[in-house]
């Protein structure tokens, strides 16, 4: 993916359930953080060849196409195309895939990636239907959370280290916002209340009230005597994010001066029992496909969709020892896991971290609901 570069990588603030962002439509949300993207650098979005947007709840006001709905609702003009991808809580990720792809084959120069979810006003769960009988002959079917409660008894992970790495995750994104770690990502949107505008600029879904006492007070979310909370569970939320991603040759044209690129990505499929497990194998596709090793790389990103699932991936990819390189300005236990926009949202994460650092190479991953993972490797410039 040598010509795949990333000019330019934005999200909203994200939204706790219900909170500010509860107001603000997904599709109205989407376009406030498109027209951040292209504004801050001075970018026409008629050069815009397509949008790809991630969502998971394709239903309501997140139906219609949501990718194409996003750019009209944003002003763009008509000749914009876009669409709507859903692989899970992998979508925007996806979208990442599907653009640099067609940038770095020459199909296309100037692609936004982009990712959309309100939890709020579009519940998680509201687009799905019964599953097959026939899967379920194959397979045993069982919620997320369960997953996430047999990978720890798999692993041998207790109740303490999963509140332990939540309560990091809020300790961290608390650091990171105090520090503006995440000012250069967050593009302020406008919320519109019955009495005025207020302009949302910082995330709300850290918490500086919680506590390790606090967190173990909290009883199991999917099983009587499980280990699994909502306290070291991802939390619901409201958030979408864009990446702007351009050939060299469109760069040059337009006048673009790109921060990354994607050096590769990596797809895996596994036990959807399980389910949550294949980061690790989808970050060594990623690599073997660069070329390069863990020893390569500077910053990881790893979606917390539970904590589980982050402790199972350090321990398998052999990341233990750098604690401090895993998430280190929290995820989505503290930030909030806004399905379709997560992808994005982590690039963006990323991409700042590796320019705070200095650093070169950087991967970013999240499990993928029903046995999936998906990976990309990012080369700062």
């Amino acid at each position: 993916m040598n010509g795949a570069f990333i000019v330019d990588a934005v999200r909203s603030p994200i939204g706790k359930r219900n909170g500010t962002l509860a107001s603000l439509r997904a599709d109205e949300l989407a376009g406030q953080v498109l027209n951040a993207l292209v504004e801050r650098n001075g970018l026409d979005p008629a050069e815009v060849e397509d949008v790809q947007m991630g969502c998971v709840s394709q239903v309501g006001e997140q139906g219609w196409n949501i990718g194409r709905m996003a750019p009209l609702v944003a002003g763009w003009p008509e000749s914009v195309p876009g669409t709507t991808v859903d692989r899970q809580c992998g979508s925007s990720m996806q979208c990442n895939f599907n653009a640099a792809a067609a940038v770095a084959s020459g199909q296309l120069d100037v692609v936004v990636s982009a990712g959309v979810e309100s939890m709020s006003r579009v519940p998680m769960g509201s687009s799905c239907g019964d599953v097959s009988e026939k899967l379920l002959e194959r397979w045993e079917i069982v919620p997320q959370g369960v997953s996430a409660e047999l990978i720890a008894e798999q692993w041998g992970l207790s109740r303490e280290e999963l509140d332990a790495y939540s309560y990091e995750s809020h300790r961290r994104a608390l650091a990171a916002i105090e520090e503006g770690r995440f000012e250069r990502e967050i593009v302020p949107v406008e919320v519109s209340n019955p009495h005025a505008a207020t302009l949302f600029g910082v995330d709300e879904t850290p918490r500086a009230d919680t506590s390790p006492e606090a967190l173990a007070a909290l009883v199991p979310a999917f099983m009587p005597d499980g280990k699994v909370t909502a306290g070291n569970s991802s939390q619901i939320c409201d958030g979408a994010a864009a990446v702007l991603i351009a050939s060299e040759a469109a760069c040059a044209r337009l006048g673009l001066q790109p921060r990354a690129r994607f050096v590769s990505f990596g797809l895996a499929g596994v036990d959807p029992r399980l389910m949550l497990h294949g980061n690790p194998q989808a970050c060594e596709r990623a690599l073997t496909r660069a070329g390069l090793g863990w020893d390569d790389v500077a910053v990881v990103e790893v979606n917390e969709a539970f904590a589980s699932v982050v402790l199972q991936f350090m321990r398998d990819a052999g990341l233990e020892e750098r604690w401090g390189d895993v998430n280190p300005n929290g995820g989505g236990i503290s930030l909030g896991h806004p399905l379709g926009a997560t992808g994005a949202r982590v690039t963006a994460t990323l991409l700042g971290e590796l320019e705070r650092r200095g650093a070169r190479y950087g991967v970013a991953t999240m499990c993928v609901g029903f046995g999936q993972a998906i990976a990309a490797v990012v080369e700062r410039l």
